[in-house]
């Protein structure tokens, strides 16, 4: 029997995720669960105004790519039953696990865990956002830096049963402007590990080459050069930066 092609076969539509900004539809190509966003049912915002949402989620999986940590799950773009769009393989979290959580203050774990921030829930008790201390996460947070996501919520964190953590839902990527917005701030001003060093090596020398020329048909020029920036910045620094600029530092709402 031949193989299924992920992008010509037919794809059907099985339900719909109704607490996404822009339309976002479950969906299948033969028995493989996929979620699919039509570039037809993207919403323009203040500061994506031009769209190309879909584009945008299908270069950050080539960087992921690059990086080589598997971080974004497989993505490509093609025609759909609203049109043309971006479609990622399903992937489905262990409900058992959550690499970011918000817990009472008094509660919050003291090893395995860093803390991000503190405030009050609408009842005015004191919570603290907390995510987890692993490799995985951390090297999230690095792809995060580099490809100036702008909305790294909780809920955007996909926890695996082995251990794996995924990042879905990458429209508000590689804006020439610092937009970093991200619940993964707890290793602020930590050194970069030799792994995570390697992986913006080679996405910088991946611009040089096969990278930067995919990309091009994806994102504007400006933008590429500041994802170039972005990454000789953070291999000059070798470290974790701190927030910077007036935007906010973290999302919102943060799940």
């Amino acid at each position: 029997m031949p193989a299924l092609d992920l992008v010509t076969a037919e794809l059907t539509l099985t339900g719909r995720i109704t607490t996404a900004s822009n339309a976002t539809f479950l969906g299948s190509i033969g028995d493989i669960p996929v979620v699919y966003k039509p570039i037809a049912g993207e919403s323009p915002l203040w500061d994506f105004p031009d769209g190309n949402l879909a584009h945008r989620e299908m270069a950050a999986y080539l960087v992921s790519q690059f990086l080589g940590w598997d971080i974004v799950p497989q993505t490509w773009l093609r025609d759909g039953p609203l049109g043309e769009g971006m479609v990622q393989l399903w992937q489905e979290q262990d409900p058992a696990q959550s690499a970011v959580n918000l817990v009472a203050t008094d509660k919050a774990p003291e090893t395995g865990w860093k803390h991000v921030l503190e405030g009050r829930d609408e009842n005015g008790r004191l919570v603290t956002l907390v995510h987890e201390d692993s490799p995985a996460l951390r090297r999230m947070a690095v792809f995060d830096m580099v490809i100036n996501n702008a909305d790294r919520k909780g809920d955007h964190i996909l926890a695996m049963a082995d251990g794996h953590r995924h990042g879905v839902d990458h429209g508000l990527t590689f804006h020439s402007d610092h937009k970093l917005r991200t619940v993964l701030w707890g290793w602020l001003g930590d050194a970069l590990t030799a792994e995570e060093r390697d992986g913006i090596d080679r996405v910088s020398e991946g611009l040089n080459g096969g990278l930067g020329r995919t990309l091009a048909d994806l994102l504007s020029a400006e933008e590429i050069e500041s994802l170039a920036a972005r990454c000789a910045r953070l291999r000059l620094a070798d470290r974790f930066p701190a927030p910077s600029g007036g935007m906010p530092a973290v999302p919102w709402p943060l799940f």
